[in-house]
């Protein structure tokens, strides 16, 4: 199981949003590049990057700032937000990027999604992005709710040549309360694609809590800016844990 640290890029800058809102943002760093090689010299292999102004518009807006992370660092880059075509993600795997997110546009026309995870240039390559609130999936940013729900969309994947899904609760995230183990060991049960958990996370605690769940990873932002995880002692607890809950 990897623990994958998060930088959310709004501006250029390393922010959060609380549950989503992009009008509760923290700022944190100005320097993406900087922040990242900080992960990487405490341990870290992956790095979790969201475009936030991507995610909103419509289509990625920093890919520079990600091919100098990917120049930079030996970090595996998992990219999300605004990607929407298969040529947007042609030019972050160009780039150096080892996985790309989609969210939007996979769950706003399926046969298309379908289509461009079976091909041979991006089977095993895509991750789906289930965003939820309140069990009910969000777009566009988060600004949109769909009337599906996460399970729902799960079990329809579930034999799609899918690199992982990323689960958030948008409720939690940000908001450093911890994350929502039921709804992700559900998730992980059922699914046989790769789970990886993300929102909530604040302290090696909840990392234990998820640690015994059959997760490929877990995505954690806030509580590594304020120092409320450390994250040596978060990816050496994985590296001890042994999942249980089958």
């Amino acid at each position: 199981m990897d623990l994958l640290p998060a930088i959310d890029l709004r501006e250029g800058k390393c922010v959060r949003l609380l549950q989503g809102d992009y009008a509760r943002q923290i700022d944190y760093a100005d320097d993406p590049v900087a922040q990242a090689q900080a992960f990487e010299q405490a341990g870290a292999r992956w790095l979790h990057v969201v475009d936030l102004d991507g995610a909103r518009q419509g289509s990625p807006r920093h890919q520079p700032v990600i091919e100098r992370i990917t120049r930079q660092t030996r970090l595996n880059l998992q990219v999300g937000g605004g990607i929407r075509t298969a040529d947007q993600a042609d030019q972050l795997f160009a780039a150096g990027v080892r996985r790309v997110v989609m969210g939007t546009r996979a769950l706003e026309d399926l046969a298309w999604f379908e289509s461009l995870v079976r091909s041979p240039a991006f089977a095993g390559r895509i991750v789906l992005g289930l965003d939820a609130r309140q069990g009910r999936l969000a777009t566009r940013g988060w600004t949109q709710t769909a009337a599906r729900t996460v399970d729902d969309l799960a079990r329809l994947v579930n034999d799609w040549p899918l690199a992982a899904i990323v689960y958030t609760d948008i409720i939690r995230d940000g908001m450093l309360a911890g994350p929502n183990v039921e709804a992700t060991a559900r998730l992980a049960r059922t699914c046989r694609t790769p789970i990886i958990a993300s929102g909530g996370v604040s302290t090696l605690a909840d990392v234990e809590k998820l640690a015994v769940l059959p997760l490929a990873g877990i995505i954690v932002g806030r509580a590594l800016y304020e120092g409320a995880l450390d994250l040596s002692a978060a990816l050496s607890l994985l590296a001890r844990a042994t999942p249980m809950d089958q």
